[in-house]
């Protein structure tokens, strides 16, 4: 990554226009079609596609850092992108690992596909260990899903639904199906898509309920069929740590940009108290470096751990708690960031209109993202401290 420069990907000028987009898609709660179209235009899908067919080549440790940038100009565009990335990631790591599954994700990222995760189901804390959504088996080996998924990023667009169903009847059920459901023609009235997408923050994502009626996924595009609970199985690892690291990166994305603002306000803001501006007020001064402090921790942390996903590094059983324990603090610590920021600028940044305010709302969603708080927490008093006994 010594080399790497991400505004060969992710241009001053793209980031420019994107950023100048980004509040009027808050306030009409739209989906950002415009960044869409000018991000794929840039090859920016692709960035995870080798470049034999047709990407960028790039490795986790990179993209997470463009993930950190663009989510510095529109942190919900950066969020539905991600969804995206995270097939195209998932679709690296089995591919690093010699598994050509989904081979066609890279090949459809390439060709302008857009690839949405359909993994969140209300109630279902089991997430990538269970399924509500029912996987039938279809006569030809593909599979019928029947089941609602929340959270749909990229809903008005995607092209291809990533997911996963139950199936409880062949003959070595239960199984875990993880499979993708086209957007067609042929998929009218079986997969529904609601329009109550209507949040307090990250608004451009359109992360609408999907209804799934029999949704169809043809034999070639089921990728995975494993036993439910937890699994060494590399699709398992796959969706997890990419699902992780780019969260991750999107929330210290909006860390960084607090950050910037805080710096800049500070700069501009005049005390009457001692008649200079606030960046030379102490108590201002030591709110901005506590600021810096959590930040500088995070982008050290996120490109380390891409790397080691990118060079198969051996982290055993600590893996999860890893991954884990990175999205909780970029998110918690986002949070405090924000929560600082607002402070140093002070009574405007309480306005509807004010960049600070989109970001107080927009960063609250990370606390809803698998790992939760109380999953991390189980997560890492397990890699630590043994399982709980029965």
């Amino acid at each position: 990554m010594t080399d790497f420069d991400p505004a060969a990907h992710l241009p001053d000028d793209l980031l420019e226009r994107i950023r100048g987009r980004a509040a009027r898609y808050d306030r009409e709660n739209l989906f950002p079609q415009e960044d869409l179209d000018q991000l794929k235009d840039a090859g920016y899908l692709a960035i995870l596609v080798p470049r034999e067919l047709g990407g960028a080549g790039l490795g986790l440790a990179e993209a997470s850092a463009l993930q950190q940038r663009l989510a510095t100009a529109a942190p919900a565009t950066a969020l539905a992108i991600n969804m995206h990335l995270v097939w195209t990631g998932v679709a690296k790591v089995l591919a690093d690992r010699g598994l050509d599954a989904l081979r066609f994700v890279h090949e459809g990222a390439a060709a302008g596909e857009v690839f949405a995760f359909g993994i969140s189901e209300a109630g279902n804390d089991l997430v990538l260990f269970g399924s509500d959504t029912d996987a039938s088996p279809t006569a030809d080996g593909g599979y019928a899903f029947t089941g609602t998924k929340i959270f749909t990023s990229l809903a008005p667009v995607w092209t291809q639904l990533g997911l996963h169903g139950l199936d409880t009847t062949s003959d070595d059920a239960p199984r875990m199906v993880y499979a993708f459901v086209p957007r067609g023609e042929e998929a009218a009235g079986r997969i529904v898509t609601r329009d109550d997408w209507d949040t307090l923050g990250m608004r451009g994502t359109q992360s609408r309920t999907t209804e799934l009626h029999g949704a169809i996924a043809p034999a070639d595009r089921v990728v995975r069929r494993i036993a439910p609970g937890p699994n060494p199985d590399p699709i398992v690892f796959g969706i997890f740590s990419v699902f992780e690291l780019l969260l991750a990166s999107v929330y210290t994305g909006i860390a960084r940009r607090a950050l910037d603002l805080a710096v800049e306000t500070a700069a501009k803001r005049r005390s009457k108290r001692i008649g200079l501006a606030y960046s030379q007020d102490p108590d201002i001064r030591w709110r901005v470096a506590d600021m810096a402090l959590a930040y500088d921790a995070l982008p050290p942390q996120l490109a380390a751990l891409g790397r080691d996903i990118d060079e198969q590094a051996d982290h055993g059983a600590r893996w999860f708690s890893l991954l884990s324990g990175i999205k909780h603090r970029a998110a918690t610590t986002a949070k405090r960031v924000v929560d600082d920021a607002v402070l140093v600028a002070g009574g405007s940044s309480y306005f509807a209109s004010s960049e600070l305010g989109r970001l107080y709302r927009d960063v609250l969603a990370g606390l809803f993202h698998p790992s939760d708080p109380e999953s991390a927490h189980a997560t890492v008093a397990t890699a630590w401290l043994g399982p709980l006994e029965s």
